[in-house]
């Protein structure tokens, strides 16, 4: 009887694996449903090799700088000991911070509003112990500072830009010719509308 239960298990595993390697195969169901997602085989896909902190500064007039996320209440931290501001990689919750505390505390009249990226190579989160064993160099940490946002008191946004990663991938590729002489070949390909394929595409006739 064990060994009937055992068999079936196994055999019921291989066969949802394999279902879900053809389903994202061929592009069919994979978002059908949630379960899905423990058949994707690029999990990890997102994981980056820096390390990733944000910033929320106000200036005020006088040049003085004020720190509005986290606010000025207790802390939200929902996994270890990182504030969840550090969880928005996309930045939507950062502006709704920023004027949060400003609505909520007196301050002198601000003049903007910037969101920074703190960024470093997550290698230098070793111990010093696991870094003497892999480096001869000393260990000294070193961050980058990227500004993400510039946005008015009332949270009018002026600039943005994409993230720091995101930004030396694309450097990357743009100082490497070899890279860039293959984006501009291959065969041509064509893209079809769904709205298209079930007959509802907009009339643009004048």
């Amino acid at each position: 009887m064990k060994r009937w239960l055992s068999n079936l298990v196994i055999g019921l595993y291989l066969s949802a694996l394999s279902g879900g390697i053809v389903s994202y195969t061929l592009n069919f169901g994979p978002s059908c449903h949630p379960i899905m997602y423990y058949f994707v085989w690029d999990m990890f896909c997102g994981w980056s090799s820096h390390e990733i902190r944000y910033h929320v500064i106000g200036e005020g007039e006088s040049g003085t700088c004020y720190q509005l996320a986290p606010g000025p209440w207790l802390r939200f931290m929902p996994y270890g000991d990182l504030d969840r501001l550090h969880y928005d990689v996309l930045g939507n919750s950062h502006r709704k911070m920023a004027l949060n505390t400003l609505k909520v505390t007196d301050h002198e009249p601000i003049r903007r509003v910037v969101m920074l990226e703190e960024v470093w190579p997550k290698k230098y989160n070793w111990s010093d112990a696991v870094w003497a064993m892999r480096y001869d160099e000393p260990k000294e940490p070193m961050s980058y500072f990227w500004q993400r946002s510039e946005m008015t008191e009332d949270g009018h946004v002026l600039s943005a830009v994409p993230d720091y990663t995101t930004y030396l991938n694309s450097k990357s590729i743009a100082n490497n010719p070899r890279l860039v002489n293959d984006t501009q070949i291959g065969k041509k390909h064509y893209m079809v509308s769904p709205i298209i394929r079930t007959g509802f595409q907009e009339n643009t006739d004048e």
